[in-house]
């Protein structure tokens, strides 16, 4: 059955940084945190929107569609338009229209994924800039500083993602440089005014002593929250979920637990399950953009023909009219003929599916159910859309 956990406080007070528990169901956990901006429901999927902007969609449609909260990228805003820019125009969250909270990634993600244009040393990461080439350097400092111009939420420490699999010495010095960059970002973080909370980063790749060790280090700098990253970049599910169960328990109960750019649905049912709270990625809106709708029947994939000619919506039942009120051949067409409203609708379905699972997971944690929703959540997936009736 599902039990009350402990208050982290009563009540926070508006520029306070505060996380509750407030039911468990074996592992999973439900909760809620609260910013400056707003309050956040855990566990929450937190849409990407790297450059200040969810692709495709206004603000007032990522919000519609259930969002409490959004991500952007420290080493992307840093590029264009500049930090400073953002916050001469009232900070971020002014300069997006989003009144929110918000999340910033700090650029570890791009040490790995722009690993070609950067060279990591022990004090900082200079970058070849993908825009006009210019070299930018990123240190822990000044990731925070960013992220403090910016006005974040929620801050993380700048951390060197790797990507799996990858020989242990390289997993232990990318673990332990992110560890000695967790300390110089604490200590820039206590010199910030604008930021609310600063997450530590566990690395250590699919290493369970690294992971351990990190877990336990991060603990004793203290930090708001805590991300488990480095998974999602090449491993298998069932090494991602293994590091999950061993990473997890090793955290405090009492702050967020964040597995960073995981994911589809079922690794955050499968996540869930094993104490996360927290999760970003991009999938939602680079699958509808491409013509790959999520659903409560599973992925669809509105590319293929047999939907040319079927007059069906994607699900009558949903909230979402964009679900709701288009028919599968019009989205068809729309995707065939490469018109922008097809991505703008299929990225605004997808984004609606990710927010009513997470409130769906929310609901079954706290009614001490959520084997059952996971279950029978997995069972309509795998039974498909093909001869689901209309309004189903």
């Amino acid at each position: 059955m599902a039990q009350s956990g402990p208050a982290i406080s009563p009540a926070p007070t508006p520029d306070a940084f505060s996380f509750r528990l407030l039911a468990t169901d074996g592992d999973a956990r439900r909760g809620e945190f609260a910013t400056a901006h707003g309050l956040v429901a855990t566990p929450v999927f937190m849409p990407v929107g790297t450059q200040a902007t969810v692709k495709g969609l206004t603000p007032g449609t990522v919000r519609a569609t259930g969002a409490d909260i959004v991500l952007a990228n420290t080493y992307h805003l840093m590029l264009r338009p500049g930090a400073e820019r953002v916050a001469a125009l009232g900070g971020l969250h002014r300069f997006m229209n989003w009144p929110h909270p918000i999340l910033t990634d700090s650029g570890g993600f791009q040490l790995m994924s722009l690993s070609q244009l950067r060279k990591v040393e022990d004090d900082c990461v200079t970058f070849r800039s993908h825009i006009d080439g210019a070299m930018v350097e990123l240190s822990p400092e000044r990731a925070v500083e960013i992220q403090n111009l910016l006005g974040s939420d929620v801050a993380m420490q700048l951390d060197e993602c790797l990507r799996l699999p990858a020989p242990r010495r390289e997993l232990e010095r990318a673990m332990r440089l992110s560890l000695a960059w967790a300390e110089r970002s604490k200590r820039a973080f206590e010199r910030a005014t604008r930021c609310g909370a600063l997450f530590g980063i566990v690395q250590g790749g699919d290493d369970p002593q690294l992971r351990l060790e990190s877990a336990r280090a991060l603990t004793a700098i203290g930090f708001h929250g805590y991300a488990i990253g480095g998974l999602a970049v090449g491993e298998p599910q069932e090494v991602m979920l293994r590091t999950i169960a061993e990473v997890a328990p090793a955290l405090p109960a009492d702050r967020p637990r964040y597995l960073m750019g995981v994911g589809m649905p079922d690794d955050i049912l499968a996540a869930v399950a094993r104490g996360i709270d927290m999760f970003d990625c991009v999938l939602p809106t680079r699958n509808g953009r491409h013509g790959l709708a999520f659903t409560r029947f599973g992925p669809i994939n509105l590319k293929n023909a047999r939907h040319a000619d079927d007059p069906r919506p994607l699900d009558g039942a949903s909230a979402c009219p964009a679900a709701r009120d288009y028919s599968r051949a019009y989205l068809h067409h729309l995707v065939k003929a490469n018109e922008m409203l097809g991505a703008i609708l299929l990225t605004t379905v997808n984004m609606a599916y990710y927010q009513e699972l997470m409130a769906g997971i929310r609901a079954a944690i706290a009614a001490g159910g959520f084997a059952d929703f996971s279950a029978q959540t997995r069972d309509a997936w795998a039974r498909g859309d093909i001869t689901c009736a209309q309004g189903n």
